[in-house]
């Protein structure tokens, strides 16, 4: 994860480059898009497999990021900070991912041996993995429980390690192999990070179970009637009770 010292220097230049971007007439929302749209040529050139596709890709996909931070500080300097806005925010960076990663399954796919080090394997895992990292801290935030920041790869470290491969790909064949073995591990490991923090503080959150009192049964009052010279007497269902012992009594006289 970025240290925190960095993100805020990045979000304060981010803010500076926002106000102007302000002035352009770009709403949130549209920068949002327009970043989002930008990985599709990216995905595209990367799919060629060319030397100055890698490079070209490479910044393409940071310059597509940097939309990623602009569009916040846009909203924030323009006050039109929105639920929709985030939501859009969120969900369109999950499609640009998943473009991002199609270009190079279609590179791998492209030749009969572009795939040799099984790429195309690594780039699935890897997508898994950064669809569930950010699935976890979305479905924590719907739960009230805080999950920023946790993990080794969120997303700004995932575009810029992708951005990396693709830029030392030329100079080293492996370099993008190398590049996507760290995101199918450290995506996962990261998803499990966010499981595990989720746990904990559940656990710390949640009441103890509730254990239902069973309210103590009431004596049970015995029913009487009153016979025609005033005298109260017990209910049928008692006399019934004593019926058999005067039964036995009688027969015990007539026996003798």
């Amino acid at each position: 994860m970025l240290s925190n010292l960095l993100e805020d220097w990045a979000r304060g230049i981010a803010r500076q480059v926002g106000k102007f971007v302000a002035k352009s007439g770009l709403t949130p929302n549209s920068l949002t898009i327009l970043g989002f749209l930008l990985n599709f040529p990216a995905a595209f050139i990367l799919a060629q497999g060319q030397n100055w596709s890698w490079i070209a890709g490479g910044l393409m996909i940071l310059f597509a990021g940097v939309f990623d931070m602009l569009d916040g500080a846009v909203a924030k300097v323009t006050g039109k900070v929105t639920k929709f806005g985030a939501f859009l925010d969120s969900t369109l960076d999950r499609y640009s991912e998943v473009v991002m990663f199609l270009g190079l399954i279609l590179y791998f796919r492209s030749g009969p041996n572009t795939d040799q080090y099984g790429g195309s394997i690594l780039v699935y895992v890897a997508i898994a993995g950064s669809l569930m990292v950010s699935y976890a801290k979305a479905r924590a935030e719907g739960l009230n429980m805080e999950c920023k920041g946790v993990g080794l790869l969120p997303r700004p470290e995932r575009v810029i390690l992708v951005a990396l491969g693709c830029l030392i790909q030329p100079f080293w064949n492996l370099g993008l192999i190398v590049i996507l073995w760290i995101l199918a591990i450290f995506t996962n490991f990261t998803a499990i990070q966010r499981i595990w923090h989720i746990w904990m503080t559940a656990k710390v959150k949640e009441p103890e179970a509730f254990v239902p009192q069973v309210a103590p049964t009431a004596p049970v009052t015995p029913v009487v009637q009153a016979s025609a010279n005033g005298h109260k007497e017990p209910a049928k269902v008692e006399l019934e009770e004593e019926e058999p012992r005067k039964r036995w009594s009688f027969r015990r006289v007539d026996g003798r």
